[in-house]
């Protein structure tokens, strides 16, 4: 099938969590992407890793603003971006510097995928009363914003509060962008207040429309004049005949099959108005993703 849709852009997840969690694999993959043509690199996010987690997690998992600033450092054109930063989890002016200083010493690539966490445990480790993460991220945004983009930076929060300060270097990115992953109504709702994107993973067709029609509706009544853009985080697996699909740490849909049958399939989301997918390459080991890059760049790529 030849798609005749709008260009879709393509991510790549770097594996810094889980089996593949090395400096090598790491900074392979961020140079391999850019190098294939790749829009953009994917890093997760988690602190620390509870027992109960690990089978989720792996035992390993490296910082995401270190490793996409290793990415940074390896790279001069992909986007930089969280797949996604459990927006709780840090000091609110801690993370906005982060954020900003990405941005401008990369010359403007970032783009902060953002949640509000679903392990209670690690919650609970880091200090976080999980009843209270949803209006954490929402003030958390709320104070960032104004770092980001205000001459004297003032805010006055439950959590978060400041004034009289200097905060520099802004983001070059006016305004940052920012997508909300989930698929909650409560995501769609603070997609709608803050984002430019709305960002799950693993959604089947049918609830990527229903979310973009619930997004249309929510935005009309926010009086937003556009709607977010949909992009997804998908595991995906370019299949050779005779080659069943690995298992995934997500729920949901896993996108595989020989290049004829994925081209088929993300066509599907393409006409449900995914703008941008990120890749989680499903791969035993570094060779194996190396081969899964490569061959969905020359074989499934050129069909959008």
């Amino acid at each position: 099938m030849q798609v005749t849709l709008g260009p879709m852009k393509f991510g790549v997840w770097i594996p810094n969590c889980r089996h593949l969690a090395t400096p090598d694999i790491i900074r392979r993959t961020a140079v391999r992407a850019e190098r294939l043509g790749y829009d953009s690199v994917w890093v997760s996010d988690h602190v620390v890793v509870p027992n109960a987690n690990v089978a989720n997690f792996g035992e390993a998992i490296f910082d995401p603003f270190i490793t996409l600033a290793v990415a940074a450092g390896a790279t001069s054109r992909v986007k930089l971006g969280t797949t996604v930063l459990i927006v709780p989890y840090r000091n609110a002016i801690v993370t906005a510097k982060m954020v900003s200083s990405l941005d401008a010493l990369s010359g403007g690539r970032v783009i902060l995928g953002i949640g509000a966490g679903w392990v209670a445990a690690e919650s609970a480790m880091l200090g976080v009363p999980f009843d209270e993460r949803g209006v954490m991220t929402d003030e958390h945004l709320r104070a960032m914003q104004e770092l980001w983009t205000s001459a004297a930076p003032a805010f006055e929060g439950k959590y978060t509060q400041f004034g009289a300060l200097k905060f520099e270097p802004k983001p070059i990115q006016q305004p940052l962008p920012i997508w909300v992953g989930g698929h909650s109504r409560a995501a769609l709702r603070r997609t709608v207040a803050f984002g430019a994107a709305w960002h799950p993973i693993n959604r089947p067709p049918e609830e990527l429309r229903a979310g973009r029609a619930e997004l249309g509706r929510l935005a009309e009544g926010a009086g937003r004049a556009t709607a977010p853009a949909i992009t997804l985080r998908n595991d995906v697996r370019v299949l050779r005949p005779g080659q069943a699909v690995p298992t995934s740490a997500h729920a949901g849909r896993v996108l595989a099959g020989e290049p004829s049958a994925l081209i088929d399939q993300i066509g599907e989301i393409a006409g449900c108005g995914v703008e941008h997918l990120v890749l989680e390459f499903l791969s035993e080991d570094g060779r194996a993703l190396d081969e899964q890059m490569d061959a969905f760049a020359s074989e499934v790529r050129p069909a959008f």
